[in-house]
């Protein structure tokens, strides 16, 4: 509480030191930085001459946070520490100042998602002791009973603010669980209680009618509450703002109305130019020099922890409310050449109606990237969230030895612990190879893949020659790249559907450039790109390509689903198929369109075999093709499309056989016409999926029952869609077991690719300038990013009170 000095003069305030935080961190050391103020032309002294100064203390969790003194609420007014929420940790001896700030706070709450500890023999403090049961069945609040984490007890809120009897539940508090009930009910009908409850609910009246004897104080103390409130709703806003737009904070200077001061200093300049509360608050640091004033770089590590950590919480609630996830993992290096993970849950949402949701929890710093490394580092992520493994469902990597691997992989050992966690490779890394694959299937494919390079190369050589090419054609030519699939398709519509225009660019490039290399490349890849092989080639790799981008663009989103990624899958092959049996005469007379528009003859030039000298134990070789389209025919197209083919088939095996493991879960169309002995079947191997050491999340029997009393539904029916209709029609008790069997199918990863765009994140976030990063500040920033949505909804007022329960703070809160 705020006091006045006697003699109406203002005291100078030293700093005691920061308090004991009321999580039961302690500050283990001190470093000093520089405070936020004036430009040195603007800057006014203090009182002793020195120029103000911001401590910062070291949590026992290595993390940096202000330690801060609170600036005068008037000239008049001295320094008050409020004291903690914990009553374990309150003082023997409370003062009136105290007495009054707990009062006006009120009894301390517990978190709804803490887990309460338990005793020797198994027990431990439940909600329901919160209230008492009267002989009708009505229920009482016991708003005087509250919880002390410090000491696992409960405490007396009224009898420890106002009684002078020494009993366990003022003193250390009572944590007998067996006899709790019976403690409690004798304890609130004594005398001594009930003059304790009195005084209290008589303090709380008076304090709000403003009726306190000292209520200019109090006025005083809660106008300076209110402004401090106010001026970290803005600085909460501006964290926010930058944190989602993936800027930096700070600049090469930390002091305000400078001009390298950073992004955070110069929103709050600008704040201050049009809000007055920020305008007040910046006009007190400058005049008053206060020695608080939350604008250092470690209160912004502060604020960025705190919306980061709020963030993690609820999406924890909504993981813990859909009980069932996926994890979905990923690995890249940093710009500081350290390996990140970037791990993702995936949970059937039910906010409004069931959703599938894809939610990021962190980057993890991993020193070693073998299977049994990252399987504790994700484990241990998990146990710190609070989220339980055995509710894991799925699992989807990439296709690297160290997570896929069968024996000592990441799924494998994740299997040996949670044999529900079924695992599911990434589809669209799975497509991607099955295009590398392609690429490599004959030395005419690789020969292609190799002038789109050299085509691309000779223009991004020089910008002369980029310049010949930008004037000649709308869409510019793209390299042909190994991690950006969706490039490839574009590096080949680019020459597919410009053909003419790549030409004549060569032609001029030829006459415009001086070096005689450069004019016989320019020769050379102009005839290229105008031959007959080489529009053939172009015309079965855009089609090849647009069938399966097409594909994998679909594989890639956050909202997939396995039976519907199936079906993807296999019209991706009954297309590949088709294109099979008639495509190269397809291509064949595309190629010979373009070769009408570009003047040429569509001749097919058979090239000279090369002969080698074969030993008697080799292979009889082919016999050799004497028409030369009908050569490119076998040894290109058969091949290019027999590979895409044979890869899709072998490499999209183990998702068939996740999805043969839900059985008809995956497509109802097939329930229809199901017979009882197939029906069996299938709800039997369900059944059995979902069973572990006798533990089972369904009943296979009783979903089977549900199953044959489901309504008639029309054909196509996804697993998503039939979770909507139960949802829409409150069906859940009707089919309990169908309603556990349908979220946890959905939950069942198809691909990595969020985890792949949380790397492009990283890449905004951890810049060449902003390298030397800490990590718990990366993977905060990266929070607030990426989960945008969740972070913009979050109450000020609930981060506010989280700001000022890390520790004591010297400001009223």
């Amino acid at each position: 509480m705020l006091r006045y000095v006697q003699g109406g003069t203002q005291s100078k305030v030293e700093d005691p030191g920061d308090q004991p935080s009321t999580s039961g961190q302690s500050p283990t050391s001190r470093s000093i930085d520089s405070a936020a103020a004036p430009s040195p032309d603007q800057q006014t002294s203090t009182s002793s001459g020195t120029n103000t100064v911001h401590h910062a203390a070291t949590t026992s969790e290595g993390r940096v946070s202000p330690v801060t003194e609170r600036p005068s609420a008037c000239d008049s007014l001295e320094t008050h520490v409020p004291p903690p929420t914990d009553p374990a940790l309150w003082p023997a001896h409370i003062l009136d100042a105290d007495r009054v700030e707990i009062v006006r706070r009120g009894p301390f709450k517990i978190s709804p998602d803490f887990n309460f500890p338990k005793g020797h023999d198994g027990r431990a403090f439940h909600t329901s002791l919160q209230f008492k049961i009267l002989p009708n069945g009505e229920k009482v609040n016991r708003s005087w009973v509250v919880y002390s984490p410090q000491n696992n007890a409960v405490f007396c809120f009224a009898c420890k603010l106002f009684s002078m009897k020494d009993i366990k539940l003022t003193s250390e508090g009572h944590s007998d669980w067996s006899n709790i009930n019976s403690s409690l009910r004798g304890h609130e009908c004594s005398q001594d209680h009930t003059q304790s409850m009195l005084k209290w609910r008589e303090l709380d009246t008076r304090l709000k009618k403003g009726m306190a004897i000292d209520q200019q104080e109090l006025a005083l103390l809660e106008a300076e509450r209110k402004r401090w409130q106010d001026i970290l709703k803005r600085l909460l806003s501006i964290t926010l703002s930058l944190a989602s737009r993936n800027l930096s904070f700070r600049g090469s200077s930390d002091r305000l109305y400078e001009p390298d001061n950073g992004n955070f200093l110069k929103e709050v300049e600008l704040l201050a130019t049009y809000d007055p509360v920020m305008e007040n608050h910046l006009a007190k640091i400058k005049h008053e020099s206060p020695h608080t004033h939350y604008l250092s770089h470690e209160t912004q590590n502060e604020l960025i922890q705190i919306i980061s950590s709020e963030t993690l919480r609820t999406i924890v609630r909504h993981i813990q409310l859909a009980k069932y996830f996926s994890i979905i993992l990923d690995c890249t290096s940093d710009v500081s050449h350290k390996e990140q993970m970037s791990v993702i849950v995936r949970i059937v949402c039910f906010q409004q109606q069931p959703d599938i949701k894809e939610y990021f929890l962190g980057y993890i710093d991993v020193e070693e990237t073998t299977g049994l490394n990252l399987s504790n580092v994700v484990l241990d992520k998990l146990k710190e969230l609070g989220i339980p493994f055995e509710n894991c469902r799925g699992q989807a990597y990439d296709n690297g030895a160290n997570m896929k691997g069968k024996k000592q992989g990441v799924q494998a050992r994740l299997l040996q612990l949670n044999p529900r966690a079924l695992f599911v490779p990434c589809g669209a890394h799975t497509m991607n190879l099955v295009i590398a694959d392609a690429a490599k299937s004959s030395q005419d494919a690789t020969g292609y893949v190799g002038y789109l390079q050299k085509l691309f190369n000779f223009f991004s050589g020089a910008t002369q020659r980029w310049a010949i090419l930008t004037k000649h054609v709308k869409l510019t030519l793209k390299s042909w790249s190994d991690v950006r699939w969706e490039s490839r398709l574009q590096s080949v519509t680019a020459v597919r559907n410009q053909t003419k225009e790549v030409r004549d660019a060569f032609l001029e490039a030829r006459e415009a450039v001086n070096d005689p290399v450069a004019k016989v490349e320019a020769q050379a890849l102009a005839e290229e790109v105008a031959s007959f092989r080489f529009l053939i080639c172009s015309v079965v790799w855009c089609e090849l390509l647009t069938t399966t981008n097409q594909v994998n663009k679909l594989l890639q989103s956050s909202f997939m689903q396995l039976d519907i990624a199936v079906r993807l899958i296999d019209s991706a092959k009954i297309n590949l198929s088709k294109y099979r049996q008639s495509g190269f005469d397809e291509a064949v007379s595309a190629a010979k369109e373009l070769c009408d528009a570009l003047n040429i003859e569509p001749e097919l030039k058979a090239k000279r075999l090369r002969s080698t000298k074969r030993q008697f134990a080799y292979e009889t070789v082919d016999e050799p093709f004497d028409d030369a389209l009908k050569k490119l025919e076998v040894t290109f197209f058969n091949c290019v499309v027999d590979s895409a083919l044979m890869s899709l088939q072998e490499r999209f095996e183990t998702m068939n056989q996740v999805k043969e493991r839900y059985g008809m879960l995956l497509d109802f169309s097939k329930v229809n016409g199901m017979s009882k002995e197939d029906l069996k079947k299938h709800c039997s191997e369900v059944h059995k999926t979902l069973t572990e050491k006798g533990t089972a999340d369904i009943d296979g029997p009783e979903m089977m029952q549900e199953i044959i009393n489901l309504p008639q539904l029309p054909p196509q029916t996804s697993a998503l869609e039939m979770l909507k209709f139960l949802h829409e029609n409150q069906l859940q008790e009707v089919y309990p077991n169908l309603w556990i069997a349908l979220r946890i199918a959905l939950t069942i990863p198809v691909t990595v690719a969020s985890a792949e765009r949380s790397f492009s994140k990283l890449k905004l976030i951890k810049t060449y300038l902003r390298s030397s990063m800490g990590q718990e500040r990366l993977s905060g920033l990266a929070v607030i990013s990426i989960n945008g949505e969740i972070a913009q909804k979050l109450s000020y007022d609930d981060l506010i009170a989280d700001f000022a329960a890390q520790k004591c703070r010297r400001v009223p809160l």
